[in-house]
């Protein structure tokens, strides 16, 4: 039987959704690569699919005989000269920087070179900077660089100086929805979904198999006729809604599930040793808590359009206009990991109500 190439494999930066600029700039930096790339976006928008399908771009340019078995290892990340540098925890340590370091020195496997790929770049701690600096400012010449962060820190403008800078920005509901209906979803559902997805694609995909999103959306929605000025009712609504975010997690939860059982199965068949578990159990940690800040975000975005839908009709739009910025201030808290039922009590008591807001 004929082996025929799919679409996916022949251009693997054409699937990427809603970043049409940064994959022309990518395309275009594939005549003359440079040696380090810093892809700057939110979670969900689409910058290790790039990053991957970039990679293998890069491996294909100095095999072209080779160019679709290149694409596709890099696409699946598991080409032998496509180093993945993934923090286990909360923050890249001074010690996995080190490993990037090693890899840097050593030659291609296959090729004439080899791509090195850090995710969460972001989170690095404060020596990692400094440490990487020369490595990234001097590579090997067979080695590019491909750094991922949510934003670029202070402590790491030097690096990010020393770097192609390409903007990823959260994937607009309209291109989700499109990609949605050609995956299958029915319109009126992909529509809901991608509104919801808070311009995230991977978001957008665990929201179509899960029924109780719009039971959650509906939930935002009331919280501003729900306000009575008293800390009872505050109370009653966060822990509802804390339910309904644990509720979110069931479709991730789900295919987590079956992840560990297949990895169950290699162990028995392999043994522990080398099997990852560690890894897949940090990952697995972060793609919750992911979900969940996606379901913060999701509903304190939601809260900020109601109370600016009545700014125009409000007796006092300043009061409004005042609780539209805690909205958005509580939505960058999130980065900084708060305890959600404080965060969501506090916000709750300052915000003023507003009759029929959910209709």
């Amino acid at each position: 039987m004929t082996d025929v190439a799919t679409s996916a494999e022949l251009d693997p930066l054409g699937t990427v959704v809603g970043q049409e600029r940064a994959v022309t700039q990518l395309r275009n930096a594939l005549a003359h690569p440079l040696h380090a790339y810093l892809f700057v976006g939110p979670p969900g928008s689409g910058k290790r699919q790039a990053a991957a399908a970039f990679a293998g771009e890069l491996l294909a340019a100095v095999d072209p005989e080779g160019a679709d078995r290149h694409r596709r290892l890099a696409v699946a990340e598991q080409h032998p000269d496509y180093f993945l540098l993934e923090p286990e925890g909360r923050a890249l340590l001074v010690e996995e920087a080190g490993q990037l370091i090693t890899e840097a020195s050593r030659s291609p496997v296959e090729g004439q070179r080899k791509v090195l790929l850090v995710d969460r770049f972001h989170t690095a701690e404060a020596r990692v900077a400094p440490k990487l600096l020369k490595t990234i400012e001097e590579p090997p010449a067979s080695s590019v660089f491909i750094l991922l962060a949510d934003e670029v820190p202070p402590e790491q403008i030097t690096i990010a100086s020393r770097c192609v800078q390409i903007e990823f920005g959260p994937v607009a509901p309209a291109a989700i929805e499109q990609l949605l209906v050609s995956e299958g979803v029915e319109p009126t559902r992909a529509a809901e979904v991608a509104e919801a997805s808070v311009g995230s694609v991977e978001r957008a995909r665990l929201l179509v198999t899960d029924e109780r999103f719009v039971a959650r959306r509906d939930a935002w929605r009331s919280v501003p006729s729900r306000l009575d000025g008293t800390g009872a009712a505050v109370a009653v609504m966060v822990d509802e809604l804390r339910d309904l975010i644990d509720e979110a997690q069931t479709p991730l939860v789900a295919r987590h599930d079956l992840e560990r059982e297949e990895l169950d199965k290699r162990e028995e068949e392999l043994g522990t040793r080398g099997s990852g578990r560690k890894t897949l159990e940090a990952r697995h940690k972060r793609e919750i808590r992911a979900v969940r800040d996606a379901e913060l975000r999701f509903g304190l975005g939601i809260l900020a359009g109601l109370y600016r839908d009545r700014l125009l009709d409000h007796p006092r739009p300043a009061v409004l206009a005042a609780a539209t910025k805690r909205l958005t201030d509580a939505g960058e808290a999130l980065g900084r990991n708060p305890n959600e039922t404080l965060l969501l009590q506090a916000l709750f008591v300052g915000l003023p109500e507003l009759a029929n807001a959910a209709e």
